[in-house]
């Protein structure tokens, strides 16, 4: 039986690393249905926000370019929510595996938690349809820096995403679907590339997720009714093995992570009534 897959992403349905791990998918012989955002929606992490006209949630057939055959919707929800209604049946039968990207940047250590990419991966688990979130790491943390200073910046750096190595990312991901199916569902694989060519790829390695992200938000000013924040660099070395680093020496990471896990280690006791 042909695996059905759900691809979503929090860039948009325009995205291009969407259409290149769909095309990269249909290629390998899946069953594909692509629901995206109809615009960006990234820092969403796993929020549950839709617009309704008249109560229904707004969605669009939205052809893809070179996959005419492909179902495709924009939708007017965040990827979490996509997620959702997905594995319940919005868009045909329910998923057998979500995958969420190729998202525009790394989504590594713990900044992970914001993502919209991995929130819709962490909504589809934790509803029993195994999945995976990919990124392509095209922003250096300066880039990041630079982007975040204006709209025009950002604009430039977006110009050049039609050169970007899409098809490595998709590729790992799909090299890894694999371990994906024979692990246990409550987990995601959090996979990120570097942004090269297949050929030049040193390989695939299992990274830790690094206590930080490229990039980390910090308020710049702050006064009467406002607050004024920016992004900066972290002032930390990146620990060896961590996804980070493995994305710095020419590896793709893939992580296990787990949304939410009960702690087992804090003392409850004594409260339960005599």
């Amino acid at each position: 039986m042909t695996l059905r897959v759900l691809i979503t992403n929090d860039d948009g349905i325009a995205a291009p690393g969407l259409h290149s791990l769909a095309r990269a998918a249909v290629a390998r012989g899946l069953e594909v249905v692509v629901a995206a955002p109809f615009e960006e929606a990234s820092g969403t992490s796993a929020a549950m926000r839709a617009v309704e006209e008249e109560g229904r949630v707004v969605v669009h057939e939205h052809p893809l370019p070179e996959l005419d055959t492909t179902p495709a919707f924009a939708v007017g929800g965040s990827p979490g929510f996509i997620a959702l209604i997905a594995v319940h049946g919005a868009f045909g039968p329910p998923p057998q595996v979500l995958l969420s990207g190729i998202n525009r940047g790394a989504n590594a250590g713990r900044a992970v938690l914001h993502s919209g990419t991995v929130g819709a991966a962490f909504t589809a688990v934790a509803n029993g349809c195994p999945a995976m979130a990919v990124s392509l790491d095209v922003l250096s943390a300066g880039e990041a820096t630079a982007a975040s200073g204006g709209a025009a910046v950002a604009a430039a750096a977006r110009v050049r995403d039609a050169d970007r190595h899409w098809d490595t990312a998709a590729r790992v991901a799909l090299d890894l679907l694999p371990r994906l199916l024979t692990g246990p569902v409550a987990s995601v694989l959090n996979v990120n590339a570097p942004d090269l060519p297949f050929g030049r790829l040193r390989g695939i390695r299992r990274g830790t997720l690094a206590t930080f992200g490229q990039v980390q938000m910090t308020v710049a000013e702050s006064g009467q009714g406002f607050v004024r924040t920016s992004l900066e660099q972290p002032g930390q070395a990146v620990q060896p093995g961590t996804d980070l680093a493995l994305l710095a020496e020419g590896y793709a990471s893939v992580t296990a992570i787990r949304a939410l896990t009960e702690a087992t280690d804090i003392d409850l006791s004594g409260l339960d009534p005599d």
